[in-house]
């Protein structure tokens, strides 16, 4: 790390914590700032900026030419007002919902917004329980759960086997393209051409903190997916914390460049309503962190210098070649970023230290890189490390609006969490949400945490795993799957691509690895090109570099929860049907 470098300087909001310890173990942290006034609903922030400059870029896409199709937000809200109003023409309510099942576009957003604007609840849905799934099971759940009243679907052919398998008819299917669907639909412009009335206005007014704005579905890791609740009291009250936090962001404008998907909290709540909350404008990114797609998001930098940039570990790491390898590209990539936030999972040191290199060889200055703990339930935000000289595996403090009790469980700290933004709780599920709330209102997340010093907690906390996915050796010793799995994934980059850590009531810790393909192609040269899966994970090469790699950490071991005995390479990938890995591409341990 290149400490003599100065960090690029972007004003960020007071930390520090009140902490209280009980009597019974337990530990109570809050933020001892006030989190301020936040709006009733989020669609005030559009009508608030298409009021005071309708010009402003509010959203992007590539269009099929390649071209940027820019929407104001004057524009934008004018399109809302028309979309919100065929949907009162519709009837729909929390009962008949909207369900939209297509990537990101600007079609999307638009209906979002429409629909949170006239109190309409919609629920965006994980693309691949409808483009990747074989017996389209998750799909099929989520709608007998929703019940919608009104499904869109950009593309009708592209959409059509899901639609046939899981959509009912009496829900009226809205296109893009209708061509394909199989089925009748109504058109993206039949609704957009629709004359907004006083009827608009007045159902906006009616949509307070307490309005359902929508349904974010977790991955199901433990069956099917839940719908959480997200009002628009948690959408708002978390913006407000984001700019407690990180008030550079309400006196620039952001500009992202952004492939996050809006079914998940990270993209959809944090990363859309950040943009909108503040005036600033998104890039809808049609790459992502996978070899065939993220040239399209280096094209997309190439062009577009963000002034914050949001990814998971993984991305980071594909971009790391691009950025070493194109001096224009890392200049532009640079040149306004006033921040690196990355979420969803641990992000290793490597990775972290070679950004902060190549930034201060494109620009001189190092650049902040934030992160935090959230939850789907949180919408998302509860901590951030925001503060200077933070490293990998920090998750920070509690953020203003935020109670976070650490309750002792298993010889770790559980975290459970308290505030304007924590939801009340799964639609049409309330025995899952009993469960999901102790004795004091608190929402138990299931991740667990420790102190950095437990003589200073000011130094703020390091995320520890996730209680539900420990587990007991036949010894009783318990094994921390989080680190374990940290730190296989770290010192087996780049042949490891992910690992279950396995060994439950077993004598020793075991690992499955997930192989990368090109990774271990790399290490036999002389093998033919369309040798298959089973003949690779055969070769001497890659099975001696995986013996390497177990010497290696057995050497670091410090008894039999730390000790990896063996490791399985599979030669066949997660399936999503069956539960094994999420709709975001993450592995279910638990599964």
């Amino acid at each position: 790390m290149n400490t003599a470098a100065s960090i690029r300087k972007a004003r960020l909001g007071p930390a520090g914590t009140v902490l209280t310890r009980n009597d019974d173990g337990t530990i109570l942290l809050k933020s001892p700032h006030a989190l301020g006034a936040y709006p009733a609903n989020l669609t005030a922030r559009l009508v608030h900026w298409a009021g005071e400059d309708p010009q402003r870029i509010f959203i992007a896409k590539r269009d099929a030419r390649g071209e940027w199709r820019n929407l104001s937000y004057g524009e934008t809200y004018r399109r809302v007002r028309a979309i919100g109003q065929a949907l009162l023409d519709r009837g729909l309510s929390p009962e008949r919902p909207l369900a939209i099942l297509s990537e990101n576009d600007i079609e999307h957003a638009l209906l979002a917004l429409a629909a949170m604007h006239v109190g309409v609840p919609y629920a965006p849905v994980s693309p691949p329980y409808s483009l990747v799934s074989a017996d389209f099971g998750k799909l099929r759940a989520i709608v007998r759960l929703l019940t919608p009243g009104l499904v869109f679907a950009a593309d009708g052919g592209q959409y059509a086997k899901a639609l046939q398998a899981a959509i009912p008819a009496d829900a009226e299917l809205v296109v893009t393209e209708a061509r394909g669907a199989g089925r009748a639909a109504t058109l993206f412009t039949d609704l957009e051409a629709t004359v907004s009335t006083a009827a608009v206005e007045a159902a906006y007014a009616a949509v307070g903190a307490e309005t359902v704005a929508k349904f974010l579905f977790t991955s199901g890791s433990t069956g099917q997916p839940k719908a959480v609740i997200n009002t628009q009291r948690m959408l708002c009250s978390n913006q407000q914390g984001l700019v407690h936090a990180l008030p550079f962001l309400a006196e620039v404008p952001p500009v992202i460049v952004d492939w996050l998907p809006w079914n998940h909290t990270f993209g959809g709540n944090h990363n859309f309503g950040l943009v909108l909350y503040n005036g600033g404008t998104l890039y809808i990114d049609e790459g992502k962190p996978l070899p065939a797609l993220i040239g399209r998001t280096v094209q997309n930098l190439r062009e577009i210098a963000p002034t914050a940039y949001f990814n998971v570990p993984r991305g980071f790491e594909g971009l790391l070649p691009y950025l070493r390898d194109e001096p224009l590209l890392r200049e532009k990539f640079f040149s306004r970023l006033q921040m690196l936030f990355y979420a969803g999972a641990g992000l290793s040191q490597p990775v972290w230290d070679e950004l902060e290199r190549l930034a201060v060889e494109a620009c001189g200055e190092r650049i902040m890189m934030i992160t935090g703990l959230g939850a789907t339930e949180t919408a998302p935000s509860v901590t951030f490390a925001n503060w200077a000289g933070a490293r990998s595996g920090m998750i920070g403090l509690p953020i203003a609006g935020q109670e976070v009790k650490l309750v002792p469980n298993a010889g770790k700290l559980e975290v459970r969490v308290r505030g304007d933004n924590v939801t009340p709780g799964y639609w049409r599920q309330a025995e899952l949400t009993c469960a999901a709330f102790d004795e004091d209102g608190y929402y138990c997340m299931g991740d667990a945490v420790r102190f950095i010093d437990p003589e200073d907690p000011q130094k703020g906390l390091v995320f520890d795993g996730r209680i539900a996915e420990d587990f007991k050796l036949s010894t009783g010793t318990w094994v921390s799957v989080g680190p374990r799995r940290a730190q296989f994934i770290a010192a087996g980059a780049p042949l490891v691509q992910d690992v279950v850590i396995a060994g439950h009531d077993r004598d020793a810790v075991c690992v499955l690895v997930f192989p990368n393909l090109a990774a271990c192609r790399a290490l036999c040269p002389a093998l033919a090109a369309d040798a298959g899966m089973r003949e690779l994970l055969a070769q001497p090469q890659v099975r001696g570099h995986v013996q390497q790699l177990l010497d290696g950490l057995a050497l670091r071991a410090t008894g039999t929860s730390t000790l990896i005995a063996r490791a399985l390479l599979l030669e066949d990938l997660p399936s999503i049907d069956v539960g094994e890995i999420t709709d975001k591409g993450s592995i279910n341990q638990r599964a």
